[in-house]
């Protein structure tokens, strides 16, 4: 019984202790202090794992490698993406340099799903700089993204900033006759 006792009593302690460090203020929260390896081993498995559960369900456009698709969402992804995920040949931006967790470079294979992608992309990631970009721009438009995100690690500098400057800009011309499957609800 006094096994017990002791157990406990090591327990409470060390809630104690972890109580006071978090919210004592000990925790250094700083963008520019990295989390020990613990924690971003254990963030990283969270977000990997939740991606993919959110994501599961999710219909793919069976266009999304339609040259339309992918021209459309090099502007969107031009103008709303490279700023933190940069784009072939681009240098690191002050945003850029300044993001912690860094944002994945793009032009690099991320190892996401299509779903995946347009999951992340639409609702965005707690603490992370990522938006929710669904919250201001619609399913189409976001599957653009997508589909031009699937051929970004492809892409020389030259072929990025040509596919960027030939892009159609009128949002209503890049969806007319684009299939759009729905998102399945999980609330």
């Amino acid at each position: 019984m006094a096994g017990i006792r002791v157990l406990v009593v090591i327990v409470l302690a060390a809630v104690a202790v972890a109580a006071l460090f978090l919210f004592g203020g000990y925790y250094n929260i700083a963008g520019d202090a990295p989390h020990g390896d613990l924690t971003t081993a254990l963030l990283t498995q969270i977000r990997s794992r939740s991606v993919a559960a959110q994501a599961a369900g999710i219909a793919v456009p069976a266009d999304l490698g339609d040259p339309k698709r992918v021209a459309a969402g090099a502007a969107e992804y031009a103008e709303m993406c490279s700023q933190c995920h940069l784009a072939p040949g681009m240098e690191r931006t002050e945003i850029s340099q300044g993001l912690y967790p860094a944002a994945p470079e793009l032009a690099r294979d991320d190892g996401l799903t299509p779903a995946q992608q347009f999951w992340v992309v639409k609702h965005g990631i707690k603490f992370t700089a990522m938006p929710a970009w669904g919250k201001t721009h619609d399913d189409p438009l976001l599957w653009n993204i997508v589909a031009f995100v699937r051929k970004l690690p492809g892409l020389s500098p030259a072929q990025y900033k040509n596919m960027v400057a030939n892009a159609p800009q009128e949002h209503d011309e890049l969806m007319h006759g684009m299939e759009m499957p729905k998102e399945p609800d999980h609330h």
